[in-house]
């Protein structure tokens, strides 16, 4: 390989980072990712799973028509049709797109799931990458649940699958069993056992089950890989993937003992995580590492006092290294358009130029209510106003009242497929009144699971922003508001989930690796 110290940054935050429970997209949404993820500099980019439904196959293809920098991958399980719809998606790409093929190795899965032999396993394998190549040199073959599979088949399969035209071998932590040692010891094995592996690259892909998604990425490396997949703010499946962020600041920041680089502009870090974090409503913890509202943040006396002396002292990496801005421009009721559309470009929206006169119209707004206005605060500005889904359902007016001395009530205006409808009903409390009156006027079925509220920034006048979880069909779907007043919110939020089950451009899909 030409550049042994150069790691791949194999981004599936479209694919994996999609099946986070309610973190679908529609193709709209999942272009601006796409672009994103393109100015973001990634290797490869894996769109999504083209047989699992219209939606993804055709998302798939509009990305490999339109992003032009990197790879652009599509999964397929092992079998003929998987691989014709995938080719179908991808071939747009040309050279750079990358069939992405997959099957089972461990006991348990060919036992109880595939119910295969371990030689049908291998045929099956061999005869998929065979055709996969024959569309394109660019195959990579996955091992699913590598890590428990018995090391000379897992051998095997890989030296077979690479003869046939395997150019990416992935051997994935699909379940987030291992740990580094072990993982670091069965790349060695492979490195070690295939005669061929030389022709091809190794890829690791890891889940974050036991909370060692980054450390066991960062061991495959060590012992030889040169491939990572990974996600933005490690989103993706149970306790999702390889966060993007941590890999590849980990590797920028201990360059002293980890020799390799990536492609990845990591000015471009924060803006893909709120990009993403917008688009889904999925929000990172406060004191997640690199993109958390407390990752460069101090309060401690002694970390203060150090940080005034010399930033080094407490931050191993700066700020601005990941594309956080520590200069404040304050945006108000007197800014113009153009400092804030410049704002949202720093923020990484790329807008038409009617949704960013439909964001500032809200701006405005905001302003008039609001003393400052902050990133946060433009984020959901974006959410809700620009990225929105259909509305088949949409919120006119609404009047609520509580007290200690009269029972909750909910008034709600609300059009309801072109049509105006208007209810009153009590509840339990606030919330629960405008959940109830919602649900009548849509004749809902879907059922709440999770509601909860938070500040977007501080102060008696932030925003309010809200999430609700609904389950319709056997599926989860996130919804998201903001509002400075807490009940328009939680309204505006569980209208966008109802919103989200209408839309015929959800995508709804589960796919294993």
């Amino acid at each position: 390989m030409a550049n042994q110290e150069k790691i791949i940054i194999f981004d599936t935050t479209l694919r994996d980072g999609e099946q986070s429970p309610g973190a679908s997209m529609n193709i709209e949404e999942k272009m601006r990712i796409a672009h994103q993820l393109e100015r973001l500099n990634v290797d490869v980019i894996e769109a999504g799973f083209p047989i699992a439904s219209d939606g993804d196959f055709e998302a798939v293809k509009k990305i490999a028509q339109t992003i032009k920098g990197p790879q652009i991958a599509g999964l397929s399980r092992a079998g003929e049709l998987d691989i014709n719809r995938a080719w179908e998606a991808l071939k747009y790409a040309g050279e750079r797109g990358r069939i992405h093929t997959f099957i089972a190795t461990s006991d348990i899965h060919m036992k109880y799931k595939l119910k295969m032999s371990e030689q049908q396993v291998l045929d099956t394998a061999v005869k998929a990458v065979e055709l996969a190549a024959s569309y394109t040199p660019n195959v990579e073959f996955s091992a699913e649940d590598a890590v428990r599979t018995s090391l000379p088949f897992l051998a095997q399969v890989i030296e077979a699958v690479i003869a046939s035209g395997a150019t990416t071998v992935n051997i994935p932590d699909t379940v987030g069993y291992t740990i580094p040692s072990e993982y670091f010891d069965i790349i060695s094995y492979l490195k070690q056992n295939v005669s061929n592996i030389d022709k091809a690259i190794i890829s690791v892909h890891c889940h974050n089950d036991l909370g060692l998604a980054v450390a066991n990425s960062l061991a495959a490396v060590q012992a030889g890989a040169r491939q990572v997949e990974c996600t933005v703010n490690g989103i993706g499946e149970r306790a999702g993937n390889c966060s993007l962020e941590e890999i590849v600041m980990a590797l920028r920041t201990r360059h002293d003992i980890l020799h390799y680089t990536t492609n990845v502009t990591t000015e471009q870090i924060t803006p893909s995580s709120k990009l993403l974090s917008t688009i889904t409503g999925i929000q990172v913890q406060q004191n997640k590492a690199v993109v958390g509202a407390n990752a460069f943040a101090h309060e401690a006396g002694i970390h203060q006092h150090g940080m005034m002396m010399d930033a080094s002292t407490y931050e191993i990496m700066t700020p601005e290294s990941v594309g956080l801005n520590q200069s404040k421009l304050v945006l108000g009721k007197h800014s113009g358009r153009h400092a804030f559309i410049d704002r949202l470009k720093v923020l990484g929206y790329d807008l038409t130029r009617e949704e960013n006169e439909k964001a500032f119209v809200r701006f405005k707004s905001l302003a008039d209510s609001k003393k400052e206005i902050f990133d946060e605060d433009l984020d959901a500005i974006v959410a809700d106003e620009v990225l929105r889904v259909p509305e088949t359902f949409k919120l006119l007016q609404m009047n609520v009242s509580s007290g200690s001395f009269s029972a909750p009530t909910a008034t709600v205006e609300m059009e309801v497929a072109g049509k105006v409808k208007k209810t009153a009903i009590i509840g339990d409390g606030p919330v629960d009144a405008t959940f109830k009156a919602i649900k009548k006027l849509t004749k809902s079925q879907a059922k709440l699971l999770n509601f909860s509220v938070g500040a977007i920034t501080g102060g008696t006048d932030a925003q309010g922003e809200c999430t609700v979880r609904l389950a319709d069909e056997g599926r989860e779907i996130l919804g998201a508001g903001a509002h400075p007043d807490i009940i328009v919110a939680s309204a505006k939020a569980y209208i966008h989930a109802l919103n989200k089950i209408a839309s015929k451009a959800i995508i709804n899909k589960k796919s294993p690796v």
